[in-house]
């Protein structure tokens, strides 16, 4: 089969299926990781584990967008705020996917907190709203998320992640709908500060397991070579990462063997 048609079944298939709409994640670090990023810190945790959120110290906000497979109607655009105080760290994130008739946001307001010297944990409470070509108004709900951390020795943190738990979904004037809950497991080992090799598996209620892996290598002090490999269907991703004083910049790709290439990029501000 050639790609058109794939690019058509995918457009048909997220038109279709988009009373069960995923939730997406941000940031070209952990693209190029394939996502494998449940026990990372950094800026966009907010869309992954927000219990990593915990280790963060220096207030940081990062801009991110991704086009999935080149395809402009795909397009992924999000921000990230991450607010670290004395009483816990908060974060505020919201993204837009999709473009003209058909759009899908979510907005979350996480608070993570170090419970001990070695564990970490954390709820983000969501609105998501979809708007249709078919109807004037956008459908909503509200459900959250809770995550954990435990550092189970220097070089080994362990996390673990639930989506949407209560299987909250789109009151159509058809149906109600019950998406699913997605659940993630999985741990990072940093060789000092120039290696982290990271795994991860992740389950939804009503689909199979997926595993994912990532491999980031720091040949220099400011500079980031990132690889990673997921399943079903098995995707290929790879990107590098650049920091200069305050900021970072990162991009990265994935390869789907049928719909091609996804590009993304990310720039983020830290202070420090």
């Amino acid at each position: 089969m050639q790609k058109p048609f794939y690019i058509l079944l995918v457009y048909f298939t997220i038109i279709a299926l988009t009373a069960s709409p995923q939730n997406y994640t941000g940031g070209a670090r952990s693209a190029a990781l394939s996502d494998a990023f449940i026990s990372v810190s950094d800026t966009w945790s907010t869309f992954h584990n927000q219990a990593t959120l915990a280790q963060l110290n220096r207030f940081s906000a990062g801009v991110y967008y991704e086009s999935k497979y080149g395809i402009d109607e795909f397009a992924l655009a999000a921000t990230s705020v991450v607010l670290p105080t004395g009483a816990g760290t908060f974060g505020l994130s919201f993204y837009q996917f999709g473009k003209g008739t058909f759009k899908e946001h979510k907005i979350g307001f996480a608070y993570a907190k170090q419970l001990s010297e070695r564990f970490n944990a954390a709820v983000q409470f969501d609105y998501l709203a979809q708007r249709m070509p078919e109807n004037a108004d956008a459908f909503s709900f509200v459900t959250f998320e809770i995550g954990a951390t435990y550092q189970l020795t220097e070089q080994i943190t362990l996390g673990a992640h639930t989506y949407n738990p209560v299987k909250n979904g789109f009151n159509y004037p058809e149906e109600k709908t019950k998406l699913p809950a997605a659940y993630r497991l999985g741990a990072h080992y940093a060789f000092a500060e120039h290696v982290l090799v990271s795994l991860e598996t992740q389950k939804e209620s009503d689909h199979d397991v997926v595993v994912r892996s990532g491999l980031e290598f720091m040949p220099l002090e400011n500079l980031a070579l990132r690889f990673g490999i997921s399943g079903r269907p098995v995707q290929y991703t790879a990107g590098l990462g650049y920091s200069f004083k305050n900021i970072s910049t990162d991009i990265a790709f994935s390869y789907h063997g049928n719909l091609g290439f996804t590009p993304s990029v990310s720039i983020q501000y830290n202070i420090k």
